[in-house]
């Protein structure tokens, strides 16, 4: 199995510390927060791993990392052009993932727990899609999966506001709302969705389309992560992720 860790993205709601860094490369107890996530795929033995950011940053990203000697594994980098959206980020790593089964990590998810039982579960799924979930209560800034009381995934909205989260309750009374975290899993049938999607209203592919997708075509599997969990991608989450990472 590939990793890919997606580390694009403006960093704008991080701004001033993001005007002359990228949000990846900002301090997270004690260290850079793409650390944490390259930490991660390696505990969980995956180490050929992606690493995709912005042009203006590629530079800056690559003297901290280098080749990933330093980490137990082996880097290569692809530039993303524009803000496109997280799916036009994972589009290229068609060539880098060949034919192999890959993890996703988005670079400013921090988590406490291991990954190595989801990356052993999804390789013995061996296809299709599995995404991690992390019941918060603080839904409105992420992807959102309703999980009925069967345990199947009923429907994906990606930030939905609180008249969408009322509707699918009502629909499916049972059912629970969990937020959809940065880590996922895909065979490379993703390439061929993403290559198939149109841009949202943001102008962006949005991830949340690639995962409706393989739920409609019913190789969707999820499950729920444990241990502590934040993005950091605002000030209020930047600091939650560090008194976290820190174990405060």
């Amino acid at each position: 199995m590939r990793g890919v860790i997606l580390a694009g993205g403006s960093g704008t709601r991080l701004r001033p510390l993001t005007s002359c860094s990228n949000k990846h490369l900002l301090p997270v107890a004690s260290k850079p927060m793409i650390f944490h996530p390259i930490e991660k795929l390696v505990d969980a033995e995956i180490t050929d791993i992606l690493i995709v950011t912005g042009t203006e940053h590629l530079g800056s990203i690559v003297r901290c990392l280098g080749s990933g000697t330093a980490f137990g594994c082996n880097f290569t980098y692809r530039v993303q052009d524009s803000a496109g959206g997280i799916a036009q980020a994972l589009g290229l790593a068609h060539d880098f993932c060949r034919d192999d089964l890959m993890c996703v990590v988005l670079g400013d998810n921090m988590f406490t727990g291991s990954l190595s039982e989801q990356v052993q579960a999804f390789d013995f799924q061996g296809s299709g899609a599995k995404v991690i979930l992390k019941e918060v209560t603080e839904l409105h800034r992420f992807g959102v999966a309703s999980v009925d009381e069967y345990g199947n995934i009923v429907s994906i909205i990606e930030k939905p506001n609180k008249d969408e989260i009322l509707e699918i309750r009502s629909n499916f009374p049972e059912s629970k709302s969990y937020v959809i975290t940065g880590i996922y899993f895909y065979d490379t049938s993703v390439f061929d969705i993403i290559s198939s999607l149109k841009p949202s209203n943001r102008g962006e592919l949005e991830i949340s389309d690639v995962n409706k997708a393989y739920l409609q075509a019913g190789t969707l599997t999820h499950s729920v992560l444990y241990g502590g969990w934040t993005d950091a991608g605002t000030h209020e989450s930047l600091y939650a992720a560090n008194l976290m990472m820190a174990g405060k």
